[in-house]
């Protein structure tokens, strides 16, 4: 049996809380632990203009902030509240263990501001995808009548959506990183998935195991059912590995047709046999795979996923058609930016990792591939191996293109490769011209870095809007 969900509030007015962090969850989590009473310090290891002005704002409702010092533990501190981006191994966070002062995020925080009667929340975590199938399944949800939201590590600090009271919300989409999840020890979700498992973030985590293990705490008291990557064993194992409510079902998405307890697709069609009547001898239609946009390979198993968790709460079959059918992909997330030459330019700047790239080379069958960046200690063989008959050309830049045109020498050697040494803000035009030039009417210029961006662009948004601005200028000179 899985823990009780915490539902008798602690005694904030006669805690000490301290605060990592001025960014937006530990502002939200500020506040709102302000609110109740508690006697909060925030500390951030920054002293900007933009650190200044937070901290007066803060400091005028009566909240303590000490900057240029994250490292040091406020005397008396009672509780530690971080953000999802410290590492567990901060000073700050050391000091407390030391003085036996626990540490949590503001996900548990949220956790525990709930009352008895409050939402319950369907829970979606992953190397990939966690984004896309949290707003598939609150357009799910809301085409269902459901008052909901989607929030957690996107939207509204999920503090804030808490503080809103119990009856302002049906049930919650909630999507969570590896990191909000590690400090939530308390969390009991109605229903959760796992999306898929890839090496990321392992220097936060310190391994692969560690990764993994923070990523199953999603499942930990799940009431109705577990979600997993039939495609993905390493799901199944977290389920396995799992301490659930009695009664609490595994249930598998595939891409192939789906056995009992499953969703998977017959023929374009997605199929639920797992909410069911008789899920040994009757299935149900839910949606076409033409009604997910984009209809790639990964975004179908997303959207598996999101439709699973919403039957887990009793939506019916029309909603989670309608709600797909009305759901659009944010920015930058196999984006189509234009068709040139009978070339198409297809934005994927959210593939910041090797899972997400292969992913969306997956999806098109002749490529010229555009790639590199920050490789955050990855490695490319496995990914270009799997992807070599795809690629007509390969166009890279960045700070570890190397190691993406080692792997390329290895595994596709007659793969012609453009090896772009600029960082400069004209960098992405000739990428795109570059690749423009290896296509032939039919192919798919990609952008799927396998990368982060930072080391030419702010982030990923930025990156992806620089290739749309230059496919805009490819067709413009072109037409």
């Amino acid at each position: 049996m899985g823990s009780p969900e915490v539902t008798t509030a602690p005694d904030w007015q006669s805690m000490n809380i301290t605060v990592a962090g001025l960014g937006v969850s530990g502002i939200s989590a500020a506040r709102a632990l302000a609110g109740l009473g508690a006697s909060v310090t925030v500390v951030d290891g920054g002293s900007s203009e933009a650190h200044r002005e937070r901290a007066a704002s803060l400091e005028g409702e009566g909240i303590s902030v000490r900057l240029a010092d994250a490292e040091t533990l406020p005397e008396g501190t009672d509780l530690v509240v971080t953000s999802p981006g410290w590492k567990p191994t901060s000073p700050l966070f050391q000091a407390a263990a030391e003085a036996g002062v626990d540490v949590v995020g503001d996900v548990e925080i949220a956790w525990r501001l709930r009352g008895p009667d409050a939402a319950p929340w369907l829970a979606i975590t992953g190397t990939n995808g966690k984004t896309t199938t949290t707003q598939m399944l609150a357009s799910i949800l809301a085409a269902a009548g459901l008052r909901t939201a989607a929030v957690g590590n996107i939207g509204t600090p999920i503090v804030d959506v808490v503080q809103e009271g119990d009856d302002a919300y049906d049930v919650l989409a909630v999507e969570l990183s590896s990191y909000q999840l590690h400090w939530a020890p308390s969390l009991r979700a109605h229903s959760a998935a796992v999306l898929n498992l890839a090496p990321d973030h392992l220097d936060w985590h310190g391994s692969m195991e560690a990764y993994a293990a923070d990523k199953g705490r999603i499942y930990e008291g799940n009431r109705v059912a577990c979600v997993y990557n039939m495609a993905d064993k390493a799901t199944e194992d977290l389920v396995r590995g799992a301490d659930v409510e009695e009664g609490c079902r595994a249930v598998g998405f595939t891409l192939g047709t789906p056995g009992p307890s499953q969703l998977g697709v017959v023929e374009g069609i997605l199929v639920d046999r797992a909410f069911v009547e008789d899920r040994h001898k009757q299935a149900q239609e839910l949606a076409e795979v033409a009604d997910v946009s984009p209809p790639a390979p990964h975004n179908i198993a997303n959207a598996l996923a999101a439709a699973a968790l919403a039957r887990a709460f009793g939506v019916p079959a029309a909603a989670v058609r309608d709600g797909l059918r009305a759901f659009r992909p944010d920015a930058h997330r196999i984006q189509h930016v234009a068709d040139v030459d009978r070339v198409a330019y297809i934005d994927d700047s959210k593939a910041t990792n090797t899972h997400a790239a292969e992913a969306s080379l997956a999806a098109y069958e002749s490529i010229v591939w555009i790639a590199g960046g920050l490789a955050k200690g990855a490695t490319f063989d496995e990914l270009v191996a799997k992807s070599a008959k795809r690629l007509r050309g390969v166009v890279l830049f960045g700070a570890d293109r190397a190691l993406i045109r080692e792997a390329l020498a290895r595994h596709a050697p007659e793969v012609p490769v453009v090896d772009l040494d600029r960082t400069d803000t004209g960098a992405m035009l000739a990428a795109v011209r570059e690749a423009a030039r290896l296509s032939e009417p039919g192919d798919t210029v990609l952008l799927a870095p396998a990368c982060a961006s930072m080391d030419m662009f702010a982030n990923y948004n930025k990156r992806g809007d620089a290739f749309a601005e230059a496919v805009r200028e490819l067709g413009a000179v072109d037409g």
